[in-house]
């Protein structure tokens, strides 16, 4: 489930900037690791009967049904939903399954400078009007109205305020004329590449630096390692009409696109324009088979227990000490079934115990600031657990061997049935939020889950859905599972590392290496004991207050009350 994939376990709140960078910038869009599912309780919901929406094929989580899915005769899938917030707002989103890594060698680049050309020149919006067209709409270009390109899609959105049935007829034609009929000319590319140029020189820090150094080490031998969606300057440079009109035509096609709106307005008459604007649309030709993203690798010669592969030393000055290493394994297309979300439920709760003695262990002395492990599928490439290690000090090995100690231990003995329920209790705070706070989510943002949930092939779930999932599940959270479910996250088919460093003569690629080969014993010192606390045991707080005035909010019930103290 798209909520699932982007619930975060604990994890330490004090991570260097740096670190979330290019974390963000490495992993994309949230999605989730592949784990060993349990059996699904009898308890669990069911999922509804009858036909089967496109989104919830080979899953039996229960549809949402606020959502009504749809595909038309030309391939075109399409999800729609009536949502009041804000009132009288309509966010539409145009996603293509085709980012970065479906490009060529040649062609590097030109997914992202798609999305540009299409803002500029199209069947119903010819140069210049772009602008002018979305702002008589009331949308601002650029803040309402952008797109966005990642390794494995491109996302139109366009969030239009007052709807009114007019405006939503002309939203769709000209939108539809950007998606299937943009006009690629030769003034168009020359005026566009060095837009796209300058984007790239803006970008080229020292955080772009990490990123495409992490990137390129932690999925050597994969397109990924060196797909990065703004390209190159040699092929941008030797973009033309003819060549971007060749990827367009490949993978611009209704087979291959999703239409998501979400917003104040009748359902049924959302899918009227979609199918007005976009049934007749064709692609060109016969659809391309999909792109190989490629599988990490073991290293030659390896050890299989701790297949420790590539590592790297980036030198950045300003910026601070960081250690960061990844275990990979093949991504695989999984069926998002209830049991598959039960496991990756375990999975965090795993990564949450860890991360909790990680931060307990740094609080307590340790020779690291913070550190944290996360899980990650990414772009279709990987499954990737990746850990995070900055230093207290310079002595960055003893900071990377207290982090392994702390794991080792982990990876040795259950947790106590006091840690997992700590954790059980935050999780169900997590869970819970979103159900109450559900009739609050934008339009915008319940369309963004549809295409995120789309790309990491995922389905979406009504929070109440997602907690019920998760109150059932409870009884599956035993020691051993977590203890079974922490050690399949640490198991993979190749270990790689890079070291951010101010100074060069902290190490070299073979330290790296010896760090993470190098024996290690678990550490259980970092094992909070159970403890609670009750009211006697607090404090005196004076004589209780009474209430003054109570009135309601107006919103889920919430009252203001005020006291007389």
């Amino acid at each position: 489930m798209a909520f699932l994939s982007r619930f975060a376990p604990r994890s330490p709140r004090a991570l260097a900037p740096v670190v979330s960078a290019v974390l963000i910038g490495l992993l994309g869009v949230p999605s989730q690791v592949l784990a060993k599912a349990p059996a699904r309780p009898a308890a669990a919901p069911k999922a509804a009967t009858g036909s089967v929406p496109w989104l919830y094929r080979g899953s039996d989580v229960p549809q949402d049904k606020a959502w009504i899915f749809g595909v038309l005769p030309n391939g075109l899938r399409y999800a729609v939903r009536r949502n009041g917030v804000p009132p009288g707002q309509v966010s539409v989103r145009v996603l293509v399954d085709a980012g970065s890594l479906y490009e060529t060698d040649p062609q590097r680049g030109y997914a992202h400078l798609i999305e540009h050309l299409t803002f500029r020149d199209s069947k119903y919006l010819k140069a210049g009007e772009a602008i002018p067209a979305w702002q008589r709409l009331g949308a601002t270009f650029g803040s309402d109205t952008n797109a966005e390109t990642s390794p494995t899609q491109t996302v139109y959105k366009l969030d239009i305020p007052d709807v009114s049935p007019a405006k939503l007829d002309e939203t769709f034609r000209l939108l539809s004329g950007m998606i299937t009929a943009p006009i690629f000319t030769d003034v168009g590319v020359k005026t566009e590449v060095p837009i796209v140029l300058a984007e790239m020189r803006e970008r080229s820090g020292p955080q772009t630096r990490i990123l495409d150094g992490t990137r390129a080490v932690f999925f050597a031998g994969q397109p990924l390692g060196v797909r990065s969606p703004i390209g190159t300057e040699e092929t941008l440079n030797a973009a033309t009409p003819a060549k971007v009109k060749a990827f367009h035509d490949a993978w611009y096609r209704p087979d291959n696109a999703v239409v998501v709106v979400a917003g104040d307005a009748d359902p049924q008459a959302l899918i009227a324009h979609i199918k007005q604007w976009f049934g007749t649309w064709k692609g060109t030709g016969k659809r391309p088979p999909l792109p190989d993203f490629g599988a990490p690798k073991p290293p030659v010669g390896g050890d299989p227990a701790n297949p420790v592969g590539e590592a790297k030393v980036m030198v950045e000055p300003d910026l601070p000490r960081v250690f960061n290493y990844a275990v990979l394994r093949p991504w695989h297309k999984v069926n998002d079934t209830i049991a598959y979300n039960q496991g990756l439920m375990i999975d965090r709760l795993g990564i949450a115990i860890i991360n909790r003695r990680l931060e307990g262990r740094a609080r307590a002395g340790g020779s690291y600031l913070a550190a944290s492990v996360e899980q990650q599928r990414i772009s279709r490439s990987a499954d990737a657990t990746l850990v995070t290690v900055t230093p207290l000090t310079d002595d960055w090995k003893a900071a990377v061997k207290d982090v392994r100690a702390v794991i080792a231990d982990a990876l040795a003995t259950p947790p106590t049935e006091e840690e997992i329920a700590r954790e059980v209790a935050e999780f169900d705070v997590a869970f819970k939020v979103p159900v109450e706070t559900q009739e609050t989510l934008a339009g915008s943002k319940v369309a963004d889950d549809i295409t995120d949930a789309v790309d990491i092939r995922e389905t979406v779930a009504n929070p109440d859905t997602v907690y019920s999932i998760f109150r059932s599940s409870i009884p599956l959270f035993t020691p051993a599972a977590v203890l079974e479910h922490t050690r399949t996250l640490f198991k993979g088919t190749v270990v790689r590392a890079v070291m951010i460093t101010p100074k060069a003569s902290d190490g070299t690629e073979a330290d790296l290496r010896t760090a993470l080969l190098a024996p290690v014993a678990p550490s259980s010192a970092s094992r909070l004991a159970a403890s609670s606390l009750s009211f006697k045991d607090l404090p005196a707080i004076g004589t209780p207050g009474t209430v003054t005035n109570a009135e309601g909010t107006g919103l889920l019930g919430i009252e203001r009350i005020e006291l007389s103290n």
